[in-house]
């Protein structure tokens, strides 16, 4: 009965967190998916994958619908012996995205209880983190794996602090299995910044230790670690292996060109552009919609409501109300310095005020350590608006320039501050009463001044934004739409600031009445939560409600085909599709094969191809189509040689209309001559010269054997054929009277293709910058292409000894922990 008393107030809060989780999201119950942009556009990605695994029941690990071709990694790939990710699901056991909400929760809830924190506070302490306007946001856009690899991140804490406090065995056991399920997450950015917080920790823990020189738990903690990072690395050994050989392929690689598109040197020493890793850094001024949610806007498009500025303004114009108010509902209010941003990333007024409470009241050392988390986390979030500290990670730290959007590390800071609330909650509550009243007080009146501060400095901001004037030419019709504008942004600014400190006011006012008597301690802590999750909730709901749900088939198959589409399907053949307009997105993926997609890994090489030659070079391409026929009138080198047959063309009131391209060079041919070339730079200039259906560019300092010899003789009869194709297996029937060089429309990639000549192994190589050659003896001839990754097979056989290893350690941390325990009841009985 002892055991059950103290294991109810546990269920009654993941009871609590069902709940919670699924009202916040209760469509789900009615078989509604939420439409989330971003994975709309993995739906048109992955759906090759995705058809071959449901058809076969094999992982292709490679997709032939997106890039021209690419490893299915980062794609959700599935692999042998992963029972991490099989545990996770069944965590995850919610209808999604209630699920990713469930575990935001949980994982708080673990860490409080660490904190020593009553179940009550623990709970809405895990509500405070799990309904933070950033976390509730990127379910709505569809971050999925970033939100997965942020539920993780307190768990992973939690068994950390465990560790310190010489709990060896539940902590590292905690550690392992968090910190598998968080590598299983497979955000390899978020999981970066949870190792910056960790280091930031980790920091406080040795000092402490120097001071009582404790060096033996200082060790026997690092060994703790070592033994659950390595199994917990173990545990997904194929997916980091499978991610750090592409990484390099990837757009995240470094650059092996000395120019830059527009012909400038490329003198960056990072893997990605600076400008590119910083695009998304927060303004200074802009951090304060961490406690009032509108200060620079919202987001890009605000429902402002029939109680706005705008709305009236829209009315002077002579609008219907229904007019007014439908146009008020999508308002361009964001007047910060990010290009694009959904919504504020609000962690809540009270949060702030209690955190302030927490620093003054709190006796714990260990406050400092997430105080100096949530501060790296803020100036690591401002990029270029903080240049040296920015630089500094850039050009230094390892790892760091392979991330972009640094706006995003604030996360960190929206894990620690929640911590320092209800640390200070739990304090305020274990002090004395004058030390109650001094710390209320002082927190409120640092809170509370902070945003008198902002209003006094309203008239020193311009709530002019970055996109106006594009703005002020959509809405040109309009007299005085800007002007109209700036002035919402101005009653949302103040709006909020008093919005805020009604909320700071309504929580002090509860812990007021506790020292006063006149309420209890659990009613305080119930009052301060509720209005903590109030204030969440109803910003939250400004940005994602049932208006995101719709009926599960339109999210399982969000693109219906159009003309064009229709058109192009029934080409029987190989070929490949270039949609100008939307390269970049999964829509075409999800019907072609494209040259295109939706990925933030995407091959670097092929997207150099286009930023430097292909796209350069539109008008010039458009210039080729005749417009009669709307088929091309010349060859377009490139595109001839990725075999793009059709090119989709915006139009503006049919969507898209479709040029067929009859140069196209085909799955595959017999080049003449070979252009060896020294470096890559030579490789990409050299496409803007040569016939590619005649000329192959091979660099010979890395395929030294391929340009032996660089001319072949012609046969006017040799072929070369598609017999059969799958994602992962490609086969051609060859005839050449004479030895001749075949280059394949496929993209190179060095680890895993295999190639084959009448089944015996044979070699390729990398030839026009992107795609596979190989050297073909005369006579008929059968080619094979196998994707047969090594990295799955060794990664696999290290995930599954890992997990033995893994489980081997639970069952001994259980036997020692309930030994332990047992000895403890003994000798207290005696």
């Amino acid at each position: 009965m002892k055991n059950l008393n103290r294991i109810y107030p546990h269920l009654l809060a993941i009871i609590g967190f069902i709940t919670v989780s699924l009202i916040y999201f209760y469509p789900v119950l009615q078989g509604k998916k939420m439409f989330q942009s971003d994975i709309v556009q993995y739906t048109g990605m992955a759906k090759e994958q995705n058809d071959f695994r449901k058809a076969t029941g094999e992982e292709p690990y490679w997709t032939n619908s997106a890039f021209g071709g690419m490893p299915t990694y980062q794609m959700g790939a599935n692999y042998p012996h992963n029972y991490i990710k099989q545990l996770d699901s069944a965590i995850r056991f919610l209808p999604r995205p209630a699920d990713y909400m469930f575990v935001y929760f949980l994982g708080f809830y673990i860490l409080l209880c660490t904190l020593k924190m009553n179940p009550l506070k623990a709970f809405f302490g895990a509500l405070a983190f799990g309904l933070s306007t950033y976390l509730v946001i990127i379910l709505g856009v569809g971050h999925n794996a970033k939100a997965h690899a942020i539920a993780y991140m307190p768990m992973v804490v939690a068994g950390v602090l465990l560790v310190f406090r010489r709990e060896y065995i539940i902590g590292g056991l905690l550690t392992m299995v968090a910190a598998a399920l968080e590598i299983n997450a497979n955000h390899f950015q978020m999981t970066y910044y949870l190792l910056i917080l960790l280091f930031v920790i980790y920091l406080y823990y040795p000092v402490h230790v120097i001071k009582t020189r404790e060096y033996k738990h200082l060790g026997i903690s690092a060994a703790v670690f070592a033994v659950a990072g390595l199994l917990a690395l173990g545990a997904n050994a194929t997916n980091l292996m499978a991610t750090s050989e592409y990484a390099d392929a990837s757009i995240r690689g470094k650059s092996e060109l000395t120019t830059n598109p527009d012909g400038s040197k490329n003198t960056t020493t990072s893997s990605m552009d600076h400008d590119y890793i910083t695009e998304y850094s927060y303004g200074k001024a802009e951090s304060f919609n961490l406690i009032a949610p509108r200060l620079f806007g919202g987001g890009n498009g605000e429902d402002v409501g029939k109680d706005s500025h705008m709305y009236e303004y829209v009315l002077g114009l002579g609008a219907e109300p229904a007019q007014a108010e439908g146009f008020v509902k999508n308002l361009p209010t964001y007047w910060g310095e990010q290009p694009i941003v959904e919504a504020p990333a609000y962690i809540g007024a009270i949060i702030f005020f209690l955190a302030i409470l927490c620093l003054i009241i709190d006796k714990r050392q260990l406050k400092y350590a997430f105080l100096a988390g949530a501060i790296v986390s803020l100036l690591l979030s401002w990029g270029k608006n903080f240049p040296a500290l920015t630089d500094f990670f850039i050009n230094n730290v390892p790892f760091y320039d392979k991330f972009r959007a640094v706006s995003s590390i604030q996360v960190i800071l929206e894990l620690c501050m929640p911590v320092l609330a209800f640390m200070g909650l739990q304090a305020f509550f274990k002090s004395e009463k004058a030390e109650q009243w001094k710390a209320l007080w002082v927190s409120a009146a640092v809170a509370l001044g902070t945003l008198v501060f902002l209003m006094l400095i309203k008239g020193q901001f311009s709530f002019s934004g970055l996109n106006d004037a594009r703005y002020d030419e959509m809405f040109g019709k309009l007299p005085g739409f800007i002007d109209a504008l700036v002035q919402q942004r101005k009653d949302m600014y103040s709006a909020d600031l008093m919005r805020s400190g009604i909320f700071i006011l309504l929580a002090a006012a509860g812990l007021w009445l506790f020292i006063k008597g006149k309420i209890s301690n659990t009613v305080a802590v119930i009052v301060v939560g509720v209005l903590i999750v109030s204030d969440l909730y109803f910003i939250d709901r400004n940005y994602v409600n049932t208006e995101n749900f719709k009926v599960a088939r339109d999210v399982d198959a969000p693109f219906q085909p159009t003309e064009a589409d229709e058109f192009i399907l029934k080409d029987t053949s190989d070929y490949r599709v270039y949609s100008f307009q939307g390269r970049l997105q999964g829509r075409t993926s999800y019907f072609h094969k494209a040259v295109g997609g939706y990925s933030a890994v995407r091959p670097r090489r092929f997207e150099q191809l286009f930023n430097y030659i292909v796209e350069p070079g539109i008008s010039n391409i458009v210039g080729s189509i005749d417009q009669q026929t709307l088929s091309f009138n010349k060859p377009v080198p490139v595109l001839d040689m990725l075999n793009v047959k059709y090119v989709l063309l915006p139009a503006n009131e049919e969507g898209e209309i479709p040029v067929t391209n009859p140069f196209a060079n085909g799955s595959a041919w017999f080049v003449d001559k070979v252009k060896a070339v020294d470096n890559a730079d030579g490789e990409l200039q050299s496409l803007k010269e040569i016939n590619t259906k005649e000329v192959a560019v091979i660099n010979k300092a890395e395929f030294a054997d391929a340009v032996k010899k660089t001319s072949f003789a012609t046969d006017s009869t040799a072929t070369i054929k598609l017999v059969t194709e799958k994602p992962n297996y490609l086969k051609y029937s060859a005839n050449n009277a004479n030895e001749g060089l075949a280059v394949f429309s496929e993209m190179y990639y060095a680890d895993g293709w295999n190639a084959f000549i009448d089944g015996k192994p044979a070699p390729h190589f990398r030839a026009d910058y992107v795609l596979r050659a190989m050297n073909v003896p005369a006579g008929r001839h059968t080619i094979e292409f196998k994707f047969e990754p090594q990295v799955v097979q060794t990664g696999s056989k290290i995930a599954l000894f890992s997990f033995i290893g893994m489980l081997l350690l639970l069952a001994g941390g259980i036997y020692f922990e309930t030994k332990k325990k047992s000895q403890s009841q003994s000798q207290f009985k005696q």
